[in-house]
């Protein structure tokens, strides 16, 4: 479904994120933990995408088999890094051809592998750029069931700023810059404190932003996560309160991961009880924290959680 038409559809939006297991084993693990996030029934779920297209094969291979072995609604990630727009173009295709509706679209993390990698040679210097291409991209020619509308976009938003660019007015006139080349909604990176989100979410407002924007919430599940979260997510800052909950106990991974469920939930239930458009859950192709939130929500599917919405 086109992602416009589910917004339309909901008061609220509820997604998963996975990630391109590296070996079988790690497949095997992931669709275990697909099968017992489905009975959610999340409104869609997203699939990343690795620096410089190194997952591309990976990537697409993840999406075809959400799309045909599940019930589940794809988004595949899309970034600008070491691309040319003939790649971009096909990979398009691949993706219009299986019945794939809407794509996220990102500028992309530099490939740490490639030390000759240089920026300039991108074809799509920003994800602006890439969003104007898959907006003009006529996938109807690729499948019917498109009927001339093309792909539903998605970009990135980063309610603690964009750690490329600390100008926050600059930052905004960039995130506007990709809403106006046709993104259809924004997707926030994960955050700890909603009160970033809201401030956020004012000044899209301000900066005559009007597509919906979808929180990013990931709960810390034990203290290897604590540690690494912040160099993953590019700079996530922890509140005082949650570092000194989650500090005092160690190395206790089982306290952890409890205050790490307690603080996602609370931080579910506030965004719901103020108007979110929706909450993408990044879940580390793990299962049991987001059904546990959900649970803790009193609710055993996405359709419960639109009861907190105002």
């Amino acid at each position: 479904m086109h992602i416009a038409d589910v917004f339309a559809a909901h008061k609220a939006t509820f997604s998963f994120e996975f990630f391109p297991p590296k070996d079988e084993q790690g497949w095997e693990g992931l669709f275990a933990a697909i099968r017992e996030l489905e009975p959610l029934r999340p409104h869609y779920v997203s699939v990343t995408y690795g620096a410089g297209g190194s997952s591309r094969e990976e990537t697409h291979r993840l999406v075809e088999r959400l799309k045909t072995e599940t019930t589940l609604d794809p988004i595949p990630h899309l970034t600008c890094v070491c691309h040319s727009a003939e790649d971009i173009r096909l990979i398009l295709e691949r993706y219009a051809a299986v019945g794939v509706s809407n794509i996220m679209a990102l500028g992309g993390d530099p490939p740490r592998w490639m030390s000759d990698y240089r920026k300039q040679d991108d074809h799509f210097q920003h994800a602006a750029d890439l969003v104007r291409f898959i907006r003009a991209f006529d996938a109807s020619q690729f499948n019917p069931n498109f009927r001339g509308r093309g792909f539903g976009i998605g970009v990135a938003g980063f309610p603690e700023g964009h750690p490329a660019t600390p100008h926050r007015v600059l930052e905004m006139d960039y995130l506007k810059a990709k809403v106006d080349a046709g993104a259809d909604y924004i997707c926030t990176q994960l955050f700890f404190d909603n009160r970033d989100f809201y401030d956020f979410r004012d000044r899209c407002e301000l900066a005559g932003i009007r597509v919906p924007i979808v929180a990013g919430l990931m709960p810390i599940t034990s203290a290897g996560t604590f540690k690494r979260l912040p160099e993953l997510a590019l700079g996530a800052r922890y509140p005082a309160k949650l570092t000194k909950r989650i500090t005092k106990h160690g190395e206790d991974n089982a306290a952890i991961r409890q205050v790490g469920i307690d603080w996602a939930t609370q931080q579910a239930r506030d965004l719901l009880e103020n108007n979110v458009a929706g909450i993408h859950f990044y879940t580390l192709n793990r299962s049991t924290a987001t059904i546990e939130i959900f649970r803790r929500l009193g609710a055993d599917n996405v359709g419960q959680l639109e009861q907190y919405v105002v």
